[in-house]
């Protein structure tokens, strides 16, 4: 599987800033193959539901039928390990949706966080030790900030091997998830975007209709 995956059409930036979508694509990658039916269960949202979404993500090259199968129960992958896109670009469009899609993954983030903390307590005592939160407030050049992002990517790359290769993974490992965020801090006294209504989603990204029961 390729390492990554490049958004810079607007169109596939915002079709994947999508909750459900971009749970899938983190199911297909950390699962392997699964089928609309297998994906509505592990989601909770239904086949057609989930059909629908995976179709939108294969339209942009986040996700491939992987071979076999028959209507809904043909399996599904994901093309790449990883997804990624620029902070900004030349078209405004573009740079818009970018701000919608990290808006999107820091919603997604707190959701899971949310999740690993609610059963917390049912982890054995030296994973609870050894999860950490915390934040830096750091005096930065945007070059420094640059060079201090790759640092990092330098030192968690050493783990790369063991995702795909299950036989590489020490005795005792489980799967962590670690999070990376960097901004510059809003002034104080900056009006808080929470309080500014949401605009509405873009008609591509809604659910389809579903069937009378």
């Amino acid at each position: 599987m390729p390492d990554r995956i490049d958004l810079t059409d607007p169109r596939a930036l915002r079709a994947y800033a999508h909750p459900t979508r971009m749970e899938l694509v983190g199911l297909l990658r950390r699962h392997g193959p699964l089928t609309a039916t297998r994906a509505a269960e592990l989601t909770g949202e239904s086949v057609a539901g989930c059909s629908y979404h995976l179709r939108m993500l294969a339209k942009y090259g986040l996700v491939e039928q992987s071979g076999g199968g028959r209507g809904r129960e043909k399996p599904w992958r994901a093309t790449a390990r990883t997804t990624h896109w620029e902070a900004a670009y030349d078209d405004p469009a573009a740079t818009e949706a970018v701000g919608d899609l990290t808006m999107a993954q820091v919603d997604a983030y707190v959701r899971k966080l949310g999740a690993a903390l609610a059963v917390r307590h049912r982890l054995p005592r030296a994973w609870q030790a050894a999860e950490y939160s915390g934040d830096w407030s750091l005096y930065l050049t945007p070059e420094e900030l640059t060079g201090l992002t790759e640092e990092m990517t330098r030192l968690v790359s050493r783990y790369d091997d063991r995702f795909e290769d299950p036989a590489r993974r020490p005795e005792g490992a489980r799967l962590v998830s670690l999070l990376r965020l960097a901004f510059v801090d809003p002034p104080d006294g900056a009006p808080d975007p929470a309080s500014t209504p949401p605009p509405p989603a873009p008609a591509e990204h809604a659910d389809p209709p579903q069937p009378p029961s």
